[in-house]
């Protein structure tokens, strides 16, 4: 009797460890997996769409610019005087002393337009004070001001309308394919490239293969054989090709 008994409470001790250990198996269990989330556009940590840009730059400013401050010296040694101002777009991630500074070096220098004795060049701050502006512009920034003057550049192409140089921010970034010099080589040239639009030069064509480029080309599209040129003054000598008609 006593030996049944013993079994009876030693069974009844089992389950309810049992039951204490089921329940608290409950207990730490870790909750149900949830579903992942759908895989959906990347974004820029506003909900938005990422940002559009091209080779780290944006394609879209915020279409107000600012001016460089202070004025250079005048450069060149006889002739009239062309006041210009520069500026650039904010929001381009550009500063706009660097890029007036670069804009400075080459006009400044004897192989740029100043080289025909024939002009006199200064920077200036003050928009009323400027013969005409030279800015930088994102590629839609740009289209959009070349369009005001007639012109379809596609958010690709600088270009030059009366009293305004604009350089494409994507251009000045990033060059164009197969041009075969450093970027601080077509930087100059289209600095010089469109500046000489603003000065009255008309585009130009490659003279043969291998020949260097006339700044007036329109390397931008390709050099048809000649070797990439920034200046308009080679070795001290006016450097040109035959005038392109029509464009």
């Amino acid at each position: 009797m006593r030996r049944r008994l013993r079994r009876a409470v030693l069974l009844f001790a089992l389950l309810a460890v049992g039951g204490a250990a089921v329940g608290l198996t409950g207990l730490v269990q870790p909750p149900a997996r949830q579903p992942a989330a759908s895989r959906g556009h990347l974004t820029d940590g506003s909900g938005a769409g990422a940002h559009p840009e091209r080779g780290g730059y944006p394609a879209e400013g915020t279409g107000s610019f600012a001016a460089a401050d202070g004025r250079s010296p005048v450069r060149g040694y006889e002739g009239p005087l062309r006041r210009y101002r520069v500026v650039v777009e904010q929001g381009a991630g550009q500063d706009v002393d660097a890029f007036a500074a670069t804009v400075d070096d080459v006009l400044g220098d004897r192989r740029s337009w100043i080289g025909s004795d024939q002009l006199r060049i200064q920077r200036v701050p003050e928009e009323a004070a400027a013969d005409f502006t030279i800015y930088l512009a994102t590629p839609a920034t740009s289209e959009r001001l070349c369009a005001e003057g007639g012109l379809s550049t596609e958010g690709y192409t600088s270009c030059r309308i009366p009293g305004r140089v604009i350089i494409n921010l994507a251009r000045w970034m990033d060059s164009v394919p197969d041009y075969g010099a450093p970027l601080v080589v077509y930087r100059t040239y289209v600095i010089n490239h469109e500046v000489g639009h603003e000065f009255g030069e008309e585009h130009q064509a490659c003279p043969g293969p291998g020949e260097p480029a006339p700044v007036m080309q329109q390397q931008t599209y390709g050099l048809d054989g000649c070797v990439a040129n920034a200046w308009p003054y080679v070795d001290g000598q006016r450097y040109a090709g035959e005038l392109v008609d029509g464009i």
